[in-house]
């Protein structure tokens, strides 16, 4: 079933191909009767070292018809892949990968990271109608799939979108995991939409990173004050980008600091810690206000005690804090990163609207990928870090 698929793929493919002129266009061409690509692959986990370039990784397949596989133009890193290089997540992406448990202990090996992508759409499932050879799409990668250090990268057609017009490949591949992420946390975790966010204070903890510059802007563009924390040199750009209220976390400690303001409706936690003791303290009570944190144990527990025991004892965790605060009156929650292409869709609209822009602090060349990693794990983030897979006229 899955070969007879791939193959009418590449049949729809060609003959529509044939259709521009009775040409091929060139890169159809060299992708169907080739096996391998380059990529930038890890055998097993580690830190920096564990990091492989091969020009011989498996040129990716559609194995469903919802599938589309897509030439990798850019690739944005994120802190997450600095953990999973590290084996964070390791069971829980296993099952994730392997539900039948029918494959052997490191069966994920070699493992292509990098969780964004910018490129253009090679090939298309033949229950794809939204997307077709040629289309410049985004998407973020799921975690239990393989990444877009590479040439080509496969992706369900759910999980991509059109990119917004007005960005480069470049630019566009600094958005799409934060984006999620963001979206997921603030929309569906904590209840904010365009239509019910004006006049709500939103408090960003860790405000200059990926994930805080992207929700930044998608609040403010919804008609939100936010109050960000951030160092002193980050305060500028965390401005630009619509923050209302900046608290440096150099000048003293944060919280007395924070507690001088008036209380929030919302506050996105991406630095966990002793944040949590303090933090939910700053929320109006018996008002439905949420804190939505995106620093748990979740995946640090399965991987620690296995899936079973590890998702029970993350149950009890979370419980047990939800009815602690409930008694105060706010609601404790944690966030993760849901991939979805209609969320991006959304976003592209924002972007190409003016609301939301993307903040690239570097971008690395593909053989760079060591260096782009390592400045991931320095930490102290301006926006994103940007890896170039593909040179082409458009970046």
């Amino acid at each position: 079933m899955h070969l007879y698929t791939h193959l009418m793929c590449r049949r729809w493919l060609v003959s529509t191909l044939r259709g521009h002129g009775g040409h091929f266009r060139s890169f159809s061409v060299s992708a169907s009767r080739r096996t391998v690509m380059p990529a930038w692959v890890i055998d097993k986990y580690g830190k920096n070292d564990v990091l492989r370039f091969t020009k011989n990784a498996a040129l990716p397949i559609i194995h469903y018809p919802n599938e589309v596989i897509v030439k990798v133009h850019a690739a944005g890193i994120n802190p997450i892949d600095i953990s999973m290089r590290g084996g964070y997540g390791a069971a829980t992406m296993a099952m994730k990968r392997d539900p039948l448990n029918m494959n052997q202990s490191g069966s994920e090996f070699p493992l292509i990271l990098g969780r964004d992508v910018s490129g253009v759409i090679m090939e298309c499932g033949l229950d794809v109608n939204y997307f077709k050879p040629g289309d410049q799409v985004w998407a973020a990668i799921p975690p239990w799939k393989q990444g877009s250090l590479a040439e080509f990268v496969v992706l369900s057609a759910n999980e991509v979108s059109h990119k917004p017009k007005s960005l480069s490949h470049v630019e566009a591949s600094a958005i799409p995991y934060v984006a999620a992420t963001a979206w997921s946390s603030i929309v569906n975790t904590g209840g904010l939409n365009k239509d019910n966010s004006a006049k709500k204070r939103v408090l960003i903890l860790g405000g200059s990173g990926g994930v805080g510059t992207f929700a930044i802007q998608m609040v403010k563009a919804w008609g939100a004050h936010v109050t960000v924390t951030c160092s002193q040199n980050a305060e500028r750009l965390v401005r630009d980008l619509g923050a209302d209220d900046v608290v440096d976390y150099t000048a003293g400690p944060v919280e007395k600091q924070l507690q001088t303001l008036q209380k929030f409706d919302l506050i996105l936690d991406n630095i966990g810690g002793e944040t949590e003791k303090w933090a939910l303290g700053l929320l109006k009570p018996w008002n439905g206000a949420k804190y939505v944190t995106l620093v748990t144990p979740f995946l640090h527990n399965t991987d620690l005690l296995g899936l079973a025991d590890g998702m029970m004892q993350s149950g009890v965790t979370i419980a047990k804090k939800v009815l602690k605060h409930l008694r105060k009156g706010v609601h404790y929650r944690w966030g993760f990163f849901a991939p979805s292409g209609p969320t991006l869709d959304d976003i592209s609209e924002m972007v190409d609207a003016g609301k939301i822009r993307p903040v690239v602090e570097e971008v690395f060349s593909f053989a760079q990928v060591p260096q782009a990693f390592q400045k991931v794990e320095e930490g102290h983030a301006r926006g994103k870090t940007v890896v170039t897979i593909t040179k082409d006229q458009e970046d």
